[in-house]
């Protein structure tokens, strides 16, 4: 990987969410003195305000598009842009990344395993492609996978994994503030790790 530093963070929201979700916007306040760039975005049916979510390779490119968009504006590699967010919007960034986005890391928030009641359903197979350090971070009683389900599905993942969790459900209202230093902590560590190195 050629980028030293992380300059810049594109957060998706979830799939009933926009760009202004106060997690997100959480987020921003805890990244942005690190001297890290952050871009909140929304996906076009969130942006139309329509109820089904965009199709996954409409998010997947809207994932690609702002990560490099927010790259040229800050005049460094992509490697050096992490990407992620909430829910369905973490997952699409997911999906980016093992589809060769090579971004620096992927922080996701509240990352929906499954299906509420359905963990036959899992929404994983991608994992073993993502070959970037990973942050999960979710509420104890999340219905879309409990901790001992991230513990096992997670070990398919090449990349650094780090699982944190918070208390609170998927929504994690309760847990959001915990979540924001959090995924602050973390890429402030990535940081100083890679300028180390």
């Amino acid at each position: 990987m050629t980028g030293s530093v992380i300059a810049g963070l594109v957060l998706t929201p979830g799939a009933s969410a926009g760009r202004d979700h106060p997690g997100l916007v959480a987020i921003d306040q805890a990244v942005t003195p690190l001297g890290i760039a952050v871009e909140r975005v929304e996906f076009p049916g969130q942006a139309a305000k329509r109820r089904r979510p965009d199709p996954t390779e409409v998010c997947i490119r809207t994932v690609r598009t702002a990560a490099l968009e927010l790259a040229d504006r800050l005049d460094v590699p992509i490697e050096q842009v992490a990407i992620g967010g909430r829910s369905m919007g973490g997952r699409m960034c997911s999906m980016a990344a093992a589809e060769g986005l090579e971004a620096a890391a992927l922080v996701l928030v509240s990352y929906p395993l499954h299906p509420p009641g359905r963990p036959d359903r899992l929404r994983t197979a991608h994992f073993p492609e993502l070959h970037l350090p990973c942050l999960f971070v979710s509420g104890r009683r999340d219905a879309f996978g409990t901790p001992l389900e991230f513990e096992l599905e997670t070990g398919a993942i090449p990349g650094p994994v780090s699982l944190t969790f918070v208390e609170g459900d998927h929504s994690l209202r309760k847990g959001g503030a915990d979540a924001a230093e959090i995924v602050a902590s973390w890429l402030a560590g990535l940081t100083a790790r890679r300028g180390n190195s």
